[in-house]
């Protein structure tokens, strides 16, 4: 798939992105370590109706953090977002977020709502939507999460991860011919920095029902969608249940599970291009 890569400077750092496809731009704002390459199946079957802009967060692969020790702060996240689409188009945008790209999304269209004018927000990973046991108990598992990867190494920490998102390799089903990316040395950067310095961020993010009421009365179409597969009873998926009932909104579901643009690329993009 051919796409042309972009650099962006921004306060304190250096976006890489990168543009396929043609008509109305869709940014895809990737889950956990992902960047701008995660997604490049499911971008394949999108690239016919949409300019598709993936990017990698900063802090992750390309995109270069001026003093690395800091990390990054939702806000900045945010701020990143903004200056990428007033860089690259000066309509509202649509925009798939997905886990830690939703809550970015959601932030987005609370702080800049000319910016979209629609987000899909897949399993938003906001334990602040959540009632207040339900809340507390996310934060310890993410916690813990983050406990598992100094001790136990960062394939440990990965694996709990999916535990707490409940994605279970060895039962995940795919489309015919998908092969998931493996765990192996080139992912481990990536997690480590998420695991750092996004994945305590994202434990603390909040998201309150005056700030959802607003969003729902707000230009931005938002879209609560979650995994066919996500067993309901994981934090993500309970995330996308509160906000679709903060936003009187129906939950709308994907084929796969947390991870379905991965693991069902086709029947993700043909889902999504319903819903935009």
């Amino acid at each position: 798939m051919n796409a042309t890569s972009g650099k962006l400077q921004v306060p304190g750092a250096t976006l890489h992105y990168q543009v396929r496809g043609d008509g109305p731009l869709l940014l895809v704002s990737q889950s956990g370590e992902g960047d701008a390459d995660r997604s490049d199946a499911m971008v394949g079957h999108l690239v016919d109706t949409y300019t598709v802009v993936t990017y990698d967060r900063r802090g992750l692969s390309r995109s270069v953090i001026d003093d690395p020790a800091r990390g990054a702060t939702l806000d900045e996240h945010v701020d990143d977002v903004n200056r990428l689409l007033a860089e690259l188009t000066d309509e509202p945008a649509r925009m798939l977020g997905c886990s830690m790209g939703a809550v970015i999304g959601l932030r987005l269209a609370q702080r800049h709502p000319g910016r979209l004018g629609v987000l899909v927000a897949h399993e938003p990973a906001i334990p602040g939507l959540l009632p207040e046991a339900e809340r507390l108990r996310a934060q310890r598992e993410l916690d813990d999460m983050c406990t598992v990867f100094r001790r136990d190494g960062w394939i440990a920490g990965v694996r709990r991860i999916g535990e707490i998102l409940g994605i279970d390799p060895a039962r995940q089903e795919t489309e015919p011919g998908v092969r998931t990316p493996p765990l192996d040395a080139s992912r481990e950067a990536n997690f480590t920095f998420f695991v750092a310095h996004d994945a305590p961020t994202m434990t603390r993010a909040e998201l309150h029902p005056h700030e959802i009421r607003a969003l729902a009365a707000g230009p931005v179409r938002i879209v609560p969608a979650a995994g066919r597969t996500t067993p309901r009873a994981v934090f993500d998926y309970r995330c996308a249940e509160e906000l679709a009932a903060g936003l009187g909104a129906e939950l709308v579901h994907f084929p796969g599970g947390h991870n379905g643009n991965l693991t069902h690329p086709q029947g993700f993009a043909e889902r999504l291009r319903t819903l935009l």
